[in-house]
């Protein structure tokens, strides 16, 4: 019988895959910025690439600690369906903010850059702000829907989905709010103004919820298969 993880294990695991994850998007923008000699399109490809590898690794290796949310939209829709207790909500949540502020301050000692910092990078209109409702939505309908019929391949699903959506969306599919909050704190190729948070965040719940409905009619998950979101992971006891 495979063993069971404590609440605090997991709760670490989501705020240090979270990390993991800040530092990737960013130190890979980073990266990627003074690389690329002005070439924005380069610049976005390598950052894109850099991401969705990392993704694809950290829920990999996390995924069986806590299910590799790094995402309180994700939190949120496990929760609803089951596959996470609602007090660990908070916990979870708390943690993804956590670990991507620190995330971003890992890669701003990384690349010498100042730790603390306020992005300037001007990221509104309702354009991006449609863009993080589909990206939110897209994300989660990949998710929820792995975990219903393939769960072992949601890493991969989820790792490509974001990769396509850094080129298919104006916004470059933040598609989560811990991400999105940290990243106000970096004024570097991958920041947002703080400003435009807000904004991001409303249309990144939205989307999550919608996707979450129309998965609970269009494909209803067995209670038995609620802790596979986003993949297999042991629940503790209650």
């Amino acid at each position: 019988m495979a063993q069971e993880t404590s609440a605090a294990k997991r709760v670490i695991a989501e705020g240090l895959g979270t990390a993991l994850l800040l530092a990737a998007v960013v130190g890979s923008g980073i990266m990627a910025e003074r690389l690329s000699a002005g070439n924005v399109s380069l610049a976005l490809l390598e950052n894109t690439l850099a991401t969705g590898a990392a993704l694809v690794a950290l829920i990999l290796a996390f995924g069986p600690i806590s299910g590799a949310h790094f995402n309180p939209a994700v939190t949120l829709a496990d929760a609803t369906q089951g596959g996470l207790p609602w007090r660990l909500v908070p916990a979870y949540m708390l943690s993804q903010c956590a670990g991507a502020v620190a995330g971003v301050w890992v890669a701003h000692f990384m690349f010498g850059e100042a730790l603390l910092q306020r992005s300037m990078h001007v990221r509104s209109g309702a354009g991006q702000l449609f863009s993080e409702f589909v990206a939110t939505f897209g994300l989660l309908a990949v998710i929820l829907s792995c975990a219903r019929r393939r769960s072992a391949m949601a890493p991969f699903a989820v790792g490509a989905y974001i990769t396509a959506a850094y080129w298919f969306t104006s916004s470059t599919s933040f598609a989560n709010p811990a991400v999105t909050l940290a990243r106000s704190l970096s004024d570097t190729f991958a920041g947002i103004r703080p400003v435009d948070v807000p904004g991001f965040v409303v249309a990144q719940l939205l989307g999550a919820a919608a996707a979450t409905i129309l998965f609970w009619w269009l494909m209803p998950l067995r209670l038995k298969d609620a802790p596979a979101v986003v993949v297999p992971h042991h629940e503790e006891n209650a």
